[in-house]
């Protein structure tokens, strides 16, 4: 299962067989020998795979399907589908987003956005609210030290 994986994930990253193999100190026969479930690499290699191609240990290691691998997304990123913006600019944030970030009726979000890219990014004020008033904290004692 991790080889043909390997092979997936290394054929989705454009990467060949010895370019894989430089970057994880091994020769392109051995990557060539877990494709081929001749071999399996030991934990300390299947932790850098998981880094290189930014997917999890239980990723790497699970049953995938070529199919599936347009489906995952790097590791501690997530995609819950596309949403469709109203008339108003409002949004229904999926059910399963909700559900992991504990966001419930009533709960106060904070939009931020990035002109280049034309990113936004929605999360929860208290978290935010909290990360700046460290900023503001450490800004006193700055002073304070002065």
């Amino acid at each position: 299962m991790i080889g043909m994986n390997v092979r997936i994930l290394r054929k989705r990253n454009k990467m060949s067989q010895e370019l894989l193999a430089e970057r994880i100190n091994v020769s392109r026969q051995t990557v060539a020998k877990w494709e081929n479930e001749e071999a399996l690499p030991d934990i300390h290699k299947c932790k850098m795979l998981a880094e290189i191609f930014q997917v999890t240990l239980d990723q790497l290691s699970g049953e995938m399907e070529e199919k599936d691998v347009e489906d995952l997304a790097p590791k501690g990123k997530q995609f819950f589908g596309v949403v469709k913006v109203g008339e108003r600019g409002q949004i229904v944030i999926p059910k399963q987003a909700r559900e992991m970030y504990q966001i419930k009726p009533g709960d106060k979000l904070v939009v931020l956005g990035e002109d280049v890219t034309k990113g936004i990014a929605v999360l929860k004020s208290e978290a935010f609210l909290e990360f700046a008033d460290m900023i503001r904290r450490a800004e006193l004692t700055e002073e304070e030290i002065e």
